[in-house]
C-alpha cells in the first residue's frame, strides 16, 4: 500500500513539488514540469516542514543549490510509467545518470554507447526525460553531442544554472553555453 503524499517547497529554482511515498522521494517537479503525475494519484498536500522527508529533501537541496553539496542521500524510488519503468531498468540509464561525477557532463549518444549501441540515443533521451526526480537524479549533467544544452524538464535556464553551479572554475571561461 502506497502512502503518496505531496508537498511543495521554495527554491532557488523556484517553488518545486516533491512526492514521496513512505520514507521515499519519489517525485521532484518543476512548475510545468513535462511529465507530471495524474493529481488524482496523489494524496492530500502535507506541510513540508513537518514531514521528515520532505524535512531532509529541503536540507539537501538547499545544500546542494548553495554549492555545499555534491551528492544526494535521499531514499529515491521512481515511479514513472510503464515505458519509463522498462526503459529504465533496460537500459540501466538510471545507475548511469548517478554515476556522472559532479562538475563533469557527458551526452545521450555517449550513455547509449556505454549501453552497446550509440543508436540508443534517442531513447535514452526518452527515459531522462521521463524520470519523475529531477535534481537528486542528475539528468542535467546530460548535453547534446556538440556539447549544448538540450531539453530540461525545468528549462534550460535551469539546466544552465545547475551545470555553472558544479562547473570547476578553471573551466567556466571555455564552456560552450
Amino acid at each position: 500500500m502506497t502512502n503518496l503524499r505531496p508537498t511543495q517547497i521554495q527554491t532557488t529554482l523556484g517553488d518545486l513539488t516533491l512526492v514521496a511515498d513512505g520514507e521515499q522521494l519519489t517525485g521532484l517537479y518543476f512548475p510545468q514540469h513535462w511529465h507530471l503525475p495524474e493529481a488524482s494519484m496523489l494524496g492530500e498536500r502535507v506541510d513540508a516542514d513537518t514531514d521528515e522527508v520532505f524535512v531532509l529533501a529541503k536540507a539537501e537541496l538547499d545544500e546542494f543549490l548553495a554549492g555545499e553539496r555534491e551528492a544526494s542521500g535521499l531514499p529515491v524510488r521512481t515511479q514513472g510509467d510503464e515505458f519509463s519503468e522498462r526503459v529504465w531498468a533496460m537500459l540501466r540509464v538510471w545507475a548511469m545518470l548517478c554515476e556522472i561525477p559532479y562538475g563533469e557532463t557527458t551526452t545521450y549518444g555517449a550513455l547509449a554507447e556505454r549501453l552497446g549501441n550509440r543508436r540508443l540515443a534517442q531513447r535514452v533521451g526518452q527515459a531522462v526525460g521521463r524520470k519523475p526526480v529531477s535534481i537528486v537524479i542528475l539528468c542535467h549533467r546530460v548535453v547534446g553531442a556538440d556539447g549544448s544544452l538540450t531539453g530540461y524538464t525545468g528549462g534550460l535556464d535551469r539546466k544552465r544554472f545547475l551545470l555553472e553551479l558544479e562547473e570547476p572554475a578553471e573551466t567556466k571561461g571555455s564552456r560552450l553555453f
